[in-house]
């Protein structure tokens, strides 16, 4: 049954949960992409975003809240100062979670977690797409028939020879042939 349950426990006892989300926390923040398996991950979601929101309020009471969940004063100097600045306009969800596949060994599944804002491949493509202006073409059709006259004309068969020249060979032996 699963009364009660309310969050994966992740097979841990409390004090090594809290401990395990705090450092893949710290990580998730100071090297903005972590990969771990996508139970982790999506328990860390639930534990991380929070604390990005309370960054948002550059006080001395928030900045002590997030150091009682982190336990990293470097990877709380990183989230009120960079990652709060660029997630400011954000109202949620500041995580992404990208499946990778399952690992050789016990085949769990993988994952990439990432900080949105600070995704540089996707960055790169947007500025990419934002320079270029997009046209629209419209699609021709794969089922047209081509021009029977030029094709006659131009494709030489296996031997090398025209179509046309070999219907001009033929027709003038057939007149020798009745001679």
């Amino acid at each position: 049954m699963k009364h009660g349950k309310r969050f994966n426990h992740l097979s841990r006892i409390p004090s090594h949960r809290k401990a395990m989300l705090s450092n893949m926390a710290s990580s998730l923040i100071l090297e903005k992409q972590i990969s771990t398996t996508l139970a982790k991950a999506k328990a860390l979601r639930k534990f991380v975003e929070p604390l990005i929101t309370k960054s948002k309020n550059d006080t001395t009471h928030s900045r002590r809240i997030v150091f009682s969940y982190l336990q990293n004063k470097h990877s709380v100097r990183e989230l009120f100062d960079e990652v709060s600045q660029r997630i400011s306009d954000r109202t949620g969800g500041y995580t992404r979670i990208i499946k990778l596949g399952n690992r050789l060994g016990d085949n769990a599944n993988l994952c990439l977690i990432e900080l949105i804002d600070f995704n540089q491949f996707t960055k790169e493509s947007d500025a990419d797409t934002a320079g270029k202006k997009k046209t629209r073409r419209r699609r021709k059709s794969k089922n047209k028939a081509p021009d029977s006259s030029k094709n006659t004309e131009l494709k030489p068969n296996n031997k090398g020879v025209t179509k046309s020249k070999k219907k001009v060979e033929s027709k003038s032996s057939k007149k020798n042939d009745n001679k």
